[in-house]
């Protein structure tokens, strides 16, 4: 997902597009938030303090900002929202917020600005938070389409976590020693047993959501779809299966790549995912410095759009729709509604999915039976992103909110959608109508994709 912009916190509020639930109690909103925010900043400080202060201000891939830069962009954003917007307290810091407008300033140029050291953003970013958690701790929930469900709150921890997500990336794309640690996801019992694919049967269901209270503009509003029946993939495409494109010459045969994939492969040499190399007849990658074999059985990380297109061309397949992907993860046929998530409505727990940086990768295929959706399809959620045929368009009845330029500037043809969330992301900014959307040469993000093809 491409970088948040500064807000214009004081600009006109839209109607209510929060899918607010004025009979929630007040207390239990402000506990949900406070939690989130807490969780989120739990997260900022294990990836910034687990590198000194020079890896910190270091640039460490003209892809990415600076660790420090995601610091202090994390604690403006919430100063502009949160402590001006909604608070209506005077600015703490006006003279930086140019500095941490990501539209202002491309990635590849931001150590050249005149950003706060280490030391500064830790203690703005911690000063912000206090005076936050006072706002939340003493403003009415309600009223103002801002407020209703104290969607600010959930926003910025919404915020923080993407980040998070994009600093984790920065730990992936850093040379040297591993950084961070984290145990082994599950296995895959009986993974074996599982078949290719399922059935997605054809009909209407509801895309979208205009209940989820803290849902963004994009996810808005909910609609019928018509999808015709299509088959899907049981689990994300493997590193075994991708390295038989690989070795049957899918970098080398023209005939699988769109024109604009090919001239990507041709101009960068490419053979393979992002990290892989081959040494001595084996393929190894690099995962948060370390080096090692690459496993067959997990799903394939750090591809393009390009790469996954070729690859379902090779095997004769496509890579599904992003209406038919939330039909596999949603819709309940018994029920004919669409849950909140693949195995349910309850929020995502441990047994369900890999999510929050529990773990530094993605469980082998066939993990996570509790999460599979009614047709059987598993780990929708978590583990990689998954790369969809669709551009990135508005829904129906889409209304900017709060501001245009988190979505909407981004509409068109340029950005492909990315569904389901990834071992990165936090279940905060992960949800059945979550969208995610890139450009489709991005390859440093946490993605993977699964295949389909017409009943």
């Amino acid at each position: 997902m491409t970088d948040s912009p500064a807000p214009s916190p004081a600009g006109p509020h839209r109607p209510d597009v929060s899918g607010a639930r004025d009979a929630q109690d007040a207390e239990v909103l402000r506990e949900r938030a406070v939690a989130a925010l807490l969780t989120a900043r739990e997260r900022t400080t294990l990836l910034t303090d687990s590198v000194d202060d020079h890896e910190l201000a270091a640039q460490h891939s003209p892809l990415m900002s600076p660790l420090v830069w995601d610091l202090a962009h994390i604690g403006n954003q919430e100063e502009l929202w949160l402590l001006r917007g909604v608070g209506g307290r005077e600015a703490m810091r006006p003279e930086i917020d140019g500095l941490y407008d990501a539209f202002e300033h491309p990635r590849a140029t931001r150590t050249s600005l005149p950003l706060l050291a280490p030391a500064e953003a830790r203690s703005y970013a911690a000063e912000v938070r206090g005076r936050a958690l006072d706002v939340l701790g003493s403003t009415p929930l309600g009223g103002r389409p801002l407020l209703r469900s104290a969607f600010a709150f959930g926003m910025i921890a919404q915020h923080e976590q993407q980040h998070d997500e994009t600093m984790l990336i920065t730990h992936q794309l850093r040379s040297g020693p591993a950084a961070l640690s984290a145990p082994e996801p599950p296995r895959a019992a009986g993974a074996a047993t599982l078949p290719a694919e399922v059935l997605i049967p054809g009909g209407p269901f509801t895309m979208g959501t205009s209940t989820e209270p803290w849902a963004l503009d994009n996810e808005r509003p909910a609609h019928r779809r018509e999808v015709p029946a299509f088959f899907l993939d049981t689990a994300p495409v493997t590193c075994g299966a991708y390295r038989a494109f690989i070795e049957d010459g899918g970098y080398t045969e023209r005939r699988w790549w769109t024109p604009e994939g090919w001239a990507m492969v041709r101009k960068h040499e490419l053979t393979a995912p992002l990290f892989w190399r081959r040494e001595s007849g084996q393929w190894l990658r690099r995962r948060f410095g370390v080096t090692e074999p690459v496993p067959a059985d997990e799903p394939v990380l750090h591809v393009s759009w390009y790469e996954a297109d070729a690859y379902a061309r090779w095997a004769c397949r496509r890579l599904p729709t992003e209406a038919e992907w939330e039909k596999a993860a949603r819709h309940d046929p018994a029920t004919d509604r669409s849950r909140r998530y693949p195995w349910g409505d309850g929020d995502p727990a441990p047994e369900h999915a890999n999510l929050g940086q529990r773990h530094l990768r993605p469980a082998p295929a066939g993990a996570y039976p509790a999460g599979r959706s009614p047709s059987g399809a598993g780990q929708l959620i978590g583990d990689v992103w998954e790369w969809t045929s669709s551009d990135f368009l508005p829904y129906p009845g889409f209304a900017p909110f709060p501001y245009r330029e988190y979505s909407e500037v981004f509409f068109g043809p340029g950005h492909k959608v990315l569904r389901g969330g990834s071992f990165a992301v936090d279940a905060v900014a992960c949800r059945g109508t979550f969208r995610n959307w890139d450009l489709p040469v991005r390859r440093q993000i946490f993605s993977g994709f699964r295949t389909a093809s017409d009943a």
